[in-house]
């Protein structure tokens, strides 16, 4: 594979937890790097969802090569117990990180410069020539010009978060959506903002989605509905049932996942929620009066709706790696050889075998997904998971491979997050919950301008 050096840096896309934690692993073997991010700060896409509170707690959410370089700085470690949100873990953690990294000789960390394509140098993907030792090209915009920098390596930890799923029931936006889309929103809306629950207070809503951001949701929605009693609530869901929708309990360990499953479950059988089953979004019509009507694929209408909170998941933006060589599974986008590990219809986030390199790496040499980008479409991801795969992979650009090939994890056994492919009717031990995506009150995520 091509040579890290300075003139050929080891580049990271994404200054979220992942891609930090990456450069923290990368800084500690003295590789230079160059983080590049598209927003304007740390964890930015983290700062969207910064109203939730996250499933894991403290001790699961810092990285330890991160934690090492930050005990060289007057930084103070949260208590490791506690649960923090989104918002939390940025200024408390991700903000001192990316100010460490940047004050480092091996780290430069570069806010609103968006990365626009990566190529091996002077090749498009047709090319066999010369392509193996071939430094990468990679293409950032920034300040309103496009300009190229040369890699030795690419760590893509970019997340999905920019990538919400549609509310179309064959995964594509359903026709009418695009056009609606100022009644829709995609992910948990912030009930605690004022304007927010204005927006929502007495209307009729549809939640679409059935893993803990749709609890996440249902859960602010009839809180709201306590002072505005005439809000309504319809809960959509693709499944037949409510058997296995509130995770697993007191069998989670990730316990406030739990918790916020048993919360929700009570939410939903004493709030003014009305579940509508085996229902798949095909149309969003306006019904001519400022409300619209949601038609389900078997022609089932659900009628007066103000608002629509879309909760479906994430999937990754793959168009910027269009002229590089990937080898990715046809259905959950994720690495062939990671596919089998993350697959929802079998594991949950304590169930998937700790990888890295081997996983991970694509068929251009020096060039790998991490973090929630490397899930593909899977919901189940952990940040512990994506400071695994970032130790791993350093390692191997630092040609330690034996380092590489260790596992140094053990994940927390978890009662959801399998199944999200079954279809209507078909048995499945368990929900389609994520454990990562901004999913709830109560969530772990790990992916860097991303879901995290």
């Amino acid at each position: 594979m091509p040579t890290v050096s300075p003139d050929q840096p080891l580049v990271i896309v994404g200054a979220g937890p992942i891609g930090l934690a990456a450069a923290a692993h990368a800084q500690a073997r003295g590789l230079p790097t160059i983080v590049l991010e598209a927003g304007a700060g740390p964890g930015a896409a983290v700062r969207e969802w910064g109203h939730v509170r996250l499933f894991s707690a403290w001790s699961e959410l810092v990285d330890p090569a991160a934690a090492a370089l930050l005990a060289r700085t007057d930084w103070r470690r949260p208590e490791p117990t506690t649960y923090p949100t989104g918002a939390e873990w940025i200024d408390a953690y991700l903000t001192p990180l990316s100010a460490a990294l940047d004050a480092t000789a091996e780290v430069d960390v570069r806010y609103d410069h968006r990365v626009v394509g990566v190529a091996k140098q002077g090749r498009d993907r047709m090319v066999d020539s010369g392509r193996e030792d071939a430094a990468f090209t990679v293409h950032v915009r920034s300040a309103g010009r496009t300009t190229l920098m040369t890699a030795g390596a690419v760590i893509d930890a970019s997340g999905t978060w920019y990538g919400a799923n549609p509310l179309g029931g064959d995964g594509l936006p359903a026709p009418g959506e695009a056009e609606h889309v100022d009644r829709i929103t995609y992910g948990i809306p912030d009930f605690t903002d004022v304007a927010t629950r204005k927006r929502y207070a007495g209307k009729r809503e549809v939640v679409a989605g059935r893993g803990a951001s749709a609890q996440n949701t249902l859960l602010g929605l009839t809180s709201l509905a306590e002072d505005a009693p005439e809000t309504e609530i319809v809960w959509a869901l693709r499944r037949p049932g409510l058997d296995d929708a509130f995770g697993g309990g007191d069998n989670d360990q990730l316990e406030a996942r739990g918790a916020l499953g048993k919360r929700a479950q009570a939410a939903v059988e004493r709030g003014p929620v009305r579940v509508v089953n085996s229902f798949r979004a095909a149309e969003v019509a306006d019904e001519g009066n400022g409300q619209l009507t949601i038609v389900g694929s078997d022609g089932r209408r659900i009628e007066g709706v103000d608002e629509v909170v879309v909760v479906t998941g994430f999937r990754p933006d793959l168009d910027w790696l269009r002229e590089v060589r990937l080898d990715l599974d046809p259905v959950l986008s994720a690495p062939t050889k990671l596919a089998p590990l993350i697959d929802p219809n079998v594991h949950s986030c304590g169930t998937v075998y700790p990888h890295g390199v081997a996983e991970l790496a694509q068929p251009d040499e020096g060039l790998y997904l991490a973090g929630m980008k490397s899930y593909g479409r899977a919901p189940s991801f952990l940040a512990l998971t994506g400071f695994e795969q970032t130790r791993s992979i350093v390692a191997a650009v630092a040609g330690d491979h034996e380092a590489a090939g260790r596992v140094e994890l053990v994940l927390p056994e978890s009662g959801v997050c399998g199944g999200s492919g079954q279809f209507d009717g078909q048995p499945t031990d368990e929900n389609g919950g994520s454990c990562c995506a901004p999913s709830g009150e109560l969530l772990t995520i790990g992916g860097s301008n991303t879901c995290g």
